[in-house]
């Protein structure tokens, strides 16, 4: 549990907002490293407050650079740079704490803001709202061109989340989708195909008999299916 900065009380579970002297606090960037402000005032605008986003550096060894709302402490992420912030802050989870991932899923947060759809920070074209992981009681606002925009407070619940395992969870999820998907691909093949005593193929024109779906074809599928599932598998045992 985080304490307000200006009167020291303990703030809420469900928000940033201090309940006794109603001070706002960044209690995001304090779980990531300390960050000092590269550019006071970017050409990148707050969704929330309408005023210019400061560009940070949140000092990972090299330059990882990120907006931030000075105002509401929202934070604007480049494309996968949410992911790599992620990966860098937390590392070794092995084992998934399941009583500790039903209190995060569990955990509403605060309505600070009304549920609307909120402009990107660089096109200013409205986002989409995406839930973040498998049950991180998190809700994204995504620009598929720019990047992800997060509330105050909600980088913080997504550490939480991920050192309770449930980016293994995750991981585990959408490889079994990949799997399914491959089955599904496989059952459609055997359908186009036909039996095996060749009764499903038929002749062109010229007297050639062609098969209703190429074995070139089905390589490829299966090939890009294959190559997929490895792609998770080799993140999820990294």
């Amino acid at each position: 549990m985080s304490n307000c900065k200006n009167c020291g009380a303990a703030l809420p579970p469900d928000s940033i907002i201090c309940t006794y002297c109603n001070t706002r606090v960044d209690i995001d960037l304090g779980d990531v490293n300390r960050y000092t402000i590269e550019t006071p005032e970017s050409e990148r605008i707050c969704p929330r407050c309408n005023i210019p986003l400061q560009t940070i550096d949140i000092n990972f060894g090299d330059k990882f650079l990120i907006e931030r709302c000075s105002s509401c402490m929202g934070l604007f992420f480049d494309l996968n740079e949410l992911e790599t912030l992620v990966d860098k802050s937390v590392a070794n989870v092995y084992q998934i704490d399941y009583s500790r991932l039903g209190e995060i899923h569990q955990l509403k947060r605060h309505s600070d803001y009304p549920v609307t759809y909120i402009k990107c920070p660089v096109c200013r074209k409205l986002m989409n709202r995406l839930n973040f992981g498998f049950h991180s009681g998190v809700i994204i606002d995504k620009c598929k061109d720019h990047g992800i925009w997060l509330d105050g407070g909600e980088l913080r619940q997504i550490l939480e989340w991920t050192k309770a395992g449930g980016q293994i969870i995750n991981e585990r999820k959408q490889l079994e989708m990949e799997r399914l998907k491959l089955q599904e691909e496989r059952d459609k093949l055997r359908f186009q195909q036909g039996p095996l005593d060749g009764s499903s193929q038929f002749s062109n024109e010229k007297g050639f008999t062609i098969s209703p779906y190429s074995h070139s074809e089905s390589e490829i599928d299966l090939s890009d299916m294959f190559s997929r599932m490895n792609k998770f598998l080799s993140r999820f045992f990294k």
